[in-house]
């Protein structure tokens, strides 16, 4: 390398030390002056907005299962629609993967209807239990053809 770029990495190196070095400082709580007293400061509570608390996926159901056609192979890029037995509007979505599986988190503590579709295929459904038993529910879904061959 020339000596121009050594000067350059150098000095865009120590300009990246230097400026961190300075943020690190800027992030640091100042100490009080001598003489004077350390009075912390209440934070600011706005009563308007309650605070929300953080979700965790600990208690999530987990639905997962592959999707392959007729022939017995996998089945990527399929649709499927979850929702709550009993709504009408289906709450998540997702499409299987390149190897047709799939996994998709729910809340747990309800029964929730599944509905796979894929174009020239009929659309399957299933109930899932995610109220009693374990917190993972395992299927494999087989797709037919439908009778015109068009979805």
């Amino acid at each position: 390398m020339r000596r121009a770029q050594w000067m350059t990495i150098l000095c865009t190196a120590a300009l990246v030390a230097s400026f961190s070095a300075a943020f690190g400082r800027a992030q640091d709580p100042v100490p009080p002056l001598p003489g004077t007293a350390a009075s912390p400061q209440a934070p600011a509570v706005t009563p308007s907005k309650p605070a929300r608390k953080k979700y965790s996926h600990a208690n999530d159901f987990l639905i997962r299962g592959t999707v392959f056609t007729d022939k017995a192979l996998s089945f990527p890029g399929v649709q499927l629609r979850i929702r709550r037995a009993g709504e009408k509007k289906f709450r998540w979505e997702s499409y299987t993967n390149s190897r047709g599986e799939f996994a998709v988190r729910v809340p747990q503590g309800s029964d929730y209807e599944m509905v796979v579709r894929a174009k020239g295929f009929a659309e399957q459904a299933r109930t899932i239990d995610a109220k009693t038993g374990g917190n993972e529910e395992s299927m494999v879904f087989r797709m037919q053809p439908t009778a015109g061959g068009k979805g």
